[in-house]
This record gives structure tokens, sequence and C-alpha cells, in this order.
């Protein structure tokens, strides 16, 4: 029989925006999980080109702080700054948060090394970001911790840098609040697969 794990775990990944504390995980626990999850997902020529920083405690709060504090000039009314404080409120109600990084170095020696597929590897270090974080995701999930995925980069960029003492070759990518599943997804809705999905295959004589 066919095996469906991958599909059953994939399932299990949502995006959960009502987080808590109440992670029975330990946090060395959570750090190894994801970490291990971003070491086994590929990244061009193995460049491994992902980062990531681990926020717990008053530093993941001081994280939603100062983005909303970058926040206060962007947004154009105190209504909307008010709706969008909210929002971030619930990302510093979380447990933790994972700041995705790009090693923008390892890019430019890669373009260096490889010169034939220079105009590849920003593309594909943008498709390791991705991979990395679905697998993170997914091992979280698979563990009932829940996450979202959020890209207030490059508004907090500096902020974030400063804050965390951030190598300068390092470039935000987004960022991943993640804690106890408070309330859950609401329906995913799914396009009929074939407006999605193309298959070509040999037809039997």
């Amino acid at each position: 029989m066919f095996n469906n794990q991958i599909v059953s775990a994939l399932k299990k990944r949502r995006s959960i925006y009502q987080l808590g504390r109440s992670v029975t995980t330990p946090t060395n626990d959570i750090v190894k999980i994801a970490q291990d999850a971003i070491i086994e997902s590929p990244t061009a020529f193995n460049g491994q080109t992902v980062k990531a920083i681990f926020l717990f405690d008053e530093h993941h709060e001081h994280l939603w702080d100062l983005t909303a504090e970058r926040l206060r000039s962007e947004v154009p009314s105190d209504e909307a700054y008010q709706a969008t404080l909210k929002k971030l409120n619930s990302f510093k109600a979380a447990f933790g948060t994972i700041l995705f990084f790009e090693d923008s170095a390892t890019v430019r020696q890669e373009e260096k090394d490889y010169p034939l597929y220079r105009d590849n590897f920003q593309d594909w270090a943008e498709q390791a970001q991705g991979g990395a974080q679905q697998a993170v995701w997914v091992a979280l999930a698979l563990n009932n911790i829940g996450a979202s995925l959020q890209h207030y980069n490059p508004l907090i960029d500096e902020q974030v840098r400063e804050a965390f003492a951030v190598p300068a070759e390092w470039v935000l990518r987004a960022e991943m609040p993640f804690g106890s599943i408070e309330a859950p997804a609401g329906e995913k809705s799914y396009l009929p697969r074939e407006e999605r999905f193309v298959v070509f295959q040999h037809k039997a004589v």
C-alpha cells in the first residue's frame, strides 16, 4: 500500500494565530527539533544558506515590542494601529519565535564559484527558505505545537540586527511565532485538482 505518512504530517501543519505558553515540550527539545529540520532541508549545492535565531522569554517579547514600535510610524491611523497592535500582541502571547535568515555571503560565494548558475542562486536560496520553514512548521505540528509564518521584514531588519547581534551577512526572511494551540485553525479550501495539476503518462497499447 502507498505510504501516506508525509501527507498526513503536512495536513497537520496549519496557520495557528491564537497561540499560548502552555507548551510541555522542553525548550532544548524544541530547538533541536527545529535545528534538525533545517539541517535536513535541501539547499542548492549544499550551501546551507538557511540560518535561524531562536527567541524565548523576554527576548521573544522584545521582538514583538520592537515590531510594534517600528510599525507605529507606518500605519496610517490610530484605529488601524490598534488593530495592528492587537495582532502583534497575539504573536507576543506565544511561547517563542524563530527568526529565519538567508546567509547572503554564502549566496555571493556560490555565484562566484559557479558562474554558469550565477543568476539562479538567489532564487535557490529563497526556495531553500521555503523548504526549511515548512519542515520546521511540520516538525512543530507533529509535537502539537502551533505556529504561523510572518513577514515584517524588511521593516524591522535594522531593529532585529541591533537587538539580537545578527551577523551582517544574515538577511531576515521570516518570523515564526509558536506555542500552545489555544484555538484551532479555520477551514481550509482547496482548488480542484484539475486546475493545479497536469499528468502525462505512457498509454498502454
